[in-house]
């Protein structure tokens, strides 16, 4: 695609506008007074039209300076001027108006512009007739800014489309990292669960002798260590397994149960969160006890309950225990 530069059109609509003024001088009639003002009007709006800046968008003020010169400007010029007669270059300001608007127009001032452009065709209707419309180059005006109008609004769709398209790539590159992130950590969770598991499942694999009551404690250890690396996801640090491991060995239940409220939190607050965890896990001697992440956009990161006492089975548990431990750890330190 060739692309033209930004000060190489701007110097273009500078000549080209020049050449109007340089029409204007040397076509001023015998009271030159009106036709000077209406050039010096034409030269301030247009200069400051295409004062290169950073924002595209004409300002408000601006597009209304540019529709009061385009108005003015016919009736200063045309009031030294003889409508029947062959004026020549003397009816520059048809042509000017029509630059200025178009400049309004590819600026996106497009009301000023179709503004400035109707009151140019009124006020030669209204000077010349109907006819002049074309023998003065009214329609021509009309015609650049509609042009004008046109590739506006087919670049603003053209930056509307652009934007949608980088959001969408954005947002699928956002999830092909969250797709990349939970398969290293689906790949991590089970090269750490072969680790753990691989030596017992070996030895059950054996079928030379029957697992001891050790051993048998031992794969239920086991047991609930992998299924707290399926439910605890990112409640689980080496800090966080040690701690529910010793729990477990003095006889408790300890269940974690993740369920997302975590997962926006920096590595910092993360690590925090979970020391105070681990360190909760150590300090209670409850039996039972439950961790579990808070909602995401709640002020308490995870939950601790610990549980005392009880029946055997999990009714009477839940029914008659006693509450040891209940811990809030917030999100924010």
């Amino acid at each position: 695609m060739i692309t033209v530069p930004r000060w190489l059109l701007l110097v273009l609509a500078a000549l080209f506008s020049a050449y109007h003024v340089f029409l204007g001088i040397i076509s001023l009639p015998d009271s030159p007074w009106p036709a000077l003002v209406a050039l010096a009007l034409y030269a301030v709006a247009t200069a400051l039209s295409l004062w290169p800046v950073r924002r595209a968008r004409m300002p408000d003020w601006l597009a209304a300076l540019n529709l009061a010169v385009s108005i003015v400007l016919p009736l200063l010029v045309t009031s030294q001027l003889d409508p029947a007669a062959e004026n020549g270059y003397a009816t520059w300001y048809v042509a000017a108006v029509g630059t200025l608007m178009t400049i309004t127009a590819a600026r996106r001032q497009l009301v000023a512009a179709w503004l400035g452009v109707i009151a140019l065709a009124v006020q030669t209707i209204v000077w010349a007739g109907p006819l002049a419309l074309g023998t003065l180059g009214v329609i021509g005006s009309i015609v650049w800014v509609a042009i004008a109008h046109m590739l506006s609004a087919a670049l603003a769709g053209a930056a509307r489309a652009t934007r949608r398209y980088a959001q969408a790539e954005r947002e699928a590159a956002a999830w092909q990292a969250a797709q990349d992130a939970h398969l290293f950590e689906g790949r991590m969770r089970l090269a750490h669960t072969k680790r753990l598991a691989a030596p017992m499942l070996r030895r059950i694999a054996d079928g030379d002798h029957s697992l001891t009551d050790a051993e048998r404690r031992e794969c239920r250890t086991l047991e609930a260590a992998i299924r707290d690396e399926i439910r605890g996801r990112m409640l689980l640090t080496d800090a966080v397994r040690q701690a529910v491991k010793r729990a477990r060995d003095r006889g408790a239940t300890v269940t974690l149960l993740d369920e997302g409220g975590i997962d926006d939190l920096d590595e910092a607050s993360r690590d925090r969160v979970l020391s105070q965890l681990a360190d909760a896990l150590d300090a209670t001697r409850a039996d039972r006890l439950i961790a579990r992440t808070a909602a995401e956009g709640s002020p308490v990161a995870v939950t601790v309950v610990g549980l005392r006492g009880g029946g055997d089975d999990e009714v009477a548990q839940s029914e008659d225990a006693e509450v040891d431990l209940w811990m809030e750890i917030p999100r924010a330190g």
